[in-house]
């Protein structure tokens, strides 16, 4: 009786660290795609940045961009985190 709940127990513990896992590479994840989604995004800014033309127009362009990128993967991980809570919860 005594090795199955030892065994159940590791089956939890292996549940636990496999959500763990899972969140760890969602957060990474998360963070690459972040990037490439700046990255992208900055394209053609530089390039009308280059331009002078419109110099306060792309500034004001790239912090409402940040801020909505930023907002968006920040969400991203907030829901992450509080998926991970309740799946070791649960577990």
């Amino acid at each position: 009786m005594k090795k199955a709940r030892s065994r159940k127990g590791d089956g939890r513990a292996e549940a636990r660290r496999l959500a763990h896992l899972v969140q760890e590479a969602i957060d990474e994840g998360a963070d690459t795609v972040e990037e490439i989604h700046r990255s992208i995004a900055n394209l053609p800014l530089d390039v009308l940045e280059r331009l002078d033309v419109f110099e306060q127009t792309v500034k004001d362009v790239r912090k409402v961009q940040d801020t909505s990128i930023g907002a968006i993967y920040s969400l991203i991980h907030k829901v992450n985190r509080e998926v991970g809570k309740l799946a070791t919860e649960l577990l």
